[in-house]
């Protein structure tokens, strides 16, 4: 029940499966996870299927549940300024051959709103971070 708390499923106990909506089901999933109490999150596209509102939300409660349940997370996604948002550094990777092109840091405070996404700051780190992903592009590979 305290996960379901902490996910802000409380009330919908009952809820079946397709009963619930996008949002609601990557809290679930996120609830699964957090069952065990791992010190890290491993993440995959978790929000891809989502709209861009349900996938910024989603973004600031992951930063939550993550303050919250004391652990670290690891994500995989292609979405440039959900990566700046989220991470404490963004490891952008070249294509094929795959390799680490560069590690960016970013140095903004949390937590994190959204309003953040129209910061000078957090511009500049998107475009870096995606002028590394274009000069992929240009050697002729996919980034």
């Amino acid at each position: 029940m305290a996960l379901l708390d902490l996910v802000g499923l409380k009330g919908f106990e009952q809820v079946h499966p397709f009963e619930l909506s996008g949002g609601m089901a990557q809290r679930v999933a996120i609830c699964r996870m957090l069952v065990t109490r791992p010190a890290i999150l491993l993440l995959d596209e978790p929000f891809g299927a989502l709209d861009e509102l349900t996938r910024e939300f989603m973004n600031v409660e992951l930063q939550r549940i993550c303050k919250e349940s004391d652990a670290t997370s690891l994500m995989v996604t292609h979405a440039i300024a959900e990566a700046v948002f989220l991470g404490d550094r963004v490891v952008v990777m070249s294509a094929r051959p795959g390799r680490i092109a560069e590690i960016v840091d970013v140095d903004l405070p949390r937590p994190r709103s959204l309003d953040m996404m129209t910061t000078p700051v957090f511009s500049a780190l998107v475009h870096h971070v995606r002028g590394l992903l274009d000069m992929g592009e240009a050697k002729g590979g996919e980034a």
